[in-house]
């Protein structure tokens, strides 16, 4: 079973709540046959482009950014091409703080970035007033996930391995990428090396992934848009992701995933014309 972060319990019941706010406050009711070809004069704009911040369950804090421009098809139907840029955490990473008072993650070899291109369509559920209310729109979306493996290093005092003292004013300190075999001595280990020392060795493992979820739009004014979006993404890796070393393990299976569910948030704004 999947156990989300306490604050992720409640997005079900915040969507739901919404949910029955949106309905009550539909200006439109729904219409029965065919569906107009052209927007109606409540919806008169044809493009749509949105930006926002993103949290996760398989990220940190803020798990990254996303763009998302759409085209309107019908008064109730768009299609959306959008790019999301984030941040991938290890649930057992462990931070380790060092005795001059750095600190580095135990056993952590990689930082794992994700981008994600996708197309998607979003239906309109609920539409708000022109001028106030709140919108619902389902959205489906899909497409290839990159997995960007950056290589995670550390501060290292080799002079230290032999002596047992730290002198980091004499002595030979190398940033390098964190092997829990090669720096089985952590007491040499000051600190965590500068985030992009490795981008230039960055491996790539290509995934899909798969999305949906609701949004609820706000706004005072047509051609602004203001709203969060809260739904589940999964996506598959064609091989493991090595975030966290084994160190003299040979069996990764137990700290390393090629399958990564989520629940999201997604706080967005944005402008159509």
């Amino acid at each position: 079973m999947i156990m989300l972060p306490f604050s992720f319990r409640y997005f079900g019941l915040l969507a739901t709540g919404l949910l029955v706010a949106a309905t009550a406050q539909a200006q439109a009711p729904v219409r029965s046959g065919p569906v107009p070809a052209a927007p109606s004069d409540e919806q008169s704009y044809r493009k749509e482009f949105v930006y926002g911040v993103n949290f996760n369950t398989q990220g940190g804090l803020l798990g990254g950014v996303s763009l998302r421009s759409s085209r309107v098809l019908d008064d109730r139907l768009l299609r959306f091409w959008s790019i999301e840029g984030v941040m991938l955490k290890n649930a057992k990473e462990d931070r380790i703080n060092t005795i001059v008072g750095g600190s580095y993650i135990d056993r952590k070899t990689n930082y794992a970035f994700v981008l994600r291109p996708s197309l998607g369509l979003q239906r309109i559920l609920f539409r708000k007033a022109a001028d106030a209310g709140v919108q619902v729109n389902g959205l489906v979306s899909a497409g290839p996930s990159f997995g960007l493996l950056m290589p995670y290093y550390i501060s290292f005092d080799r002079t230290a391995t032999q002596t047992r003292v730290i002198n980091v004013s004499t002595d030979n300190i190398v940033n390098e990428q964190y092997d829990p075999v090669k720096h089985a001595d952590t007491g040499a280990i000051l600190d965590r090396g500068p985030l992009f020392s490795g981008i230039g060795e960055t491996k790539v493992v290509p995934g899909f992934h798969l999305r949906t979820g609701l949004s609820f739009e706000y706004g005072r004014y047509r051609d602004a848009v203001t709203g969060m979006e809260v739904g589940f993404l999964v996506e598959g890796y064609t091989k493991r992701l090595l975030i966290l070393s084994p160190g003299n393990l040979s069996d990764t299976d137990g700290l390393n995933r090629q399958i990564f569910p989520s629940v999201y948030l997604t706080l967005y704004f944005g402008h159509r014309s």
